[in-house]
């Protein structure tokens, strides 16, 4: 597989997201060899977007996100590895895009395992099916030992973690809203391999919030 190099990711965030899909994650790890899952569902989280995934974003008077703490990564390279912990427990893995200078990034939200799965299941024990291994963006990370001390800032068009093309021919794909937020709700911006079984399960937020809103 050969890793994709710099210039892909250095495109808008909107293109990058769904050329993404079908891509392959690899992770050539120290003890298990080689870990791979390829990537069927993605994210995108713009600098003008108010869900933008920066750990504590902040955004100036004109509605972009500012260079400011550990959101001031998401302005690297394009991709860099940008790697964070939510509900202090699950990792998720994002890779920069847009020219540098500019934030922007995709969320990897599913894989579908390639290589090492005896590897990724010893390490998700609650995972019940084969596709509880990487049908998340907490499970995934979990399953190909993915963590920030190790991973943050990383270059992932370098190993030992890189994202790589094998030449797949990925099919139709589908869009909805991101999973989880409660600002940018109504952005399509969540894309995923149609048909495939190990899409993340979650509710899209717009849905989510309709019923809500006619619970209420």
């Amino acid at each position: 597989m050969t890793p994709l190099d710099r210039s892909f990711f250095s495109r808008p965030t909107l293109e990058v997201a769904p050329d993404l899909l079908g891509a392959v994650l690899v992770h050539e790890h120290p003890d298990d060899g080689l870990l791979a899952g390829r990537i069927v569902e993605t994210e995108a989280y713009t600098d003008d977007d108010p869900a933008m995934h920066g750990w504590k974003a902040t955004f100036g008077t004109d509605g972009r996100v500012l260079p400011q703490g550990r959101a001031a990564d998401l302005f690297a390279a394009p991709g860099t590895a940008y790697v964070y912990r939510v509900y202090r427990t699950n990792w998720l893995i994002n890779v920069v895009t847009e020219p540098e200078g500019t934030a922007g990034a995709v969320l990897i939200r599913a894989l579908e395992p390639l290589a090492g799965e005896e590897a990724m299941s010893a390490r998700r024990a609650a995972a019940r099916r084969q596709r509880d291994l990487t049908n998340g963006p907490g499970k995934l990370t979990q399953a190909l030992d993915i963590a920030e001390p190790t991973f943050h800032g990383h270059d992932l068009t370098t190993p030992p973690l890189y994202i790589a093309s094998d030449g797949f021919a990925r099919g139709d794909i589908d869009t909805t809203s991101r999973i989880g937020l409660s600002r940018g709700v109504d952005r399509p911006w969540r894309f995923f391999l149609a048909g495939n079984r190990f899409v993340s399960p979650g509710v899209p937020s717009d849905v989510r919030v309709a019923r809500k809103t006619r619970r209420q």
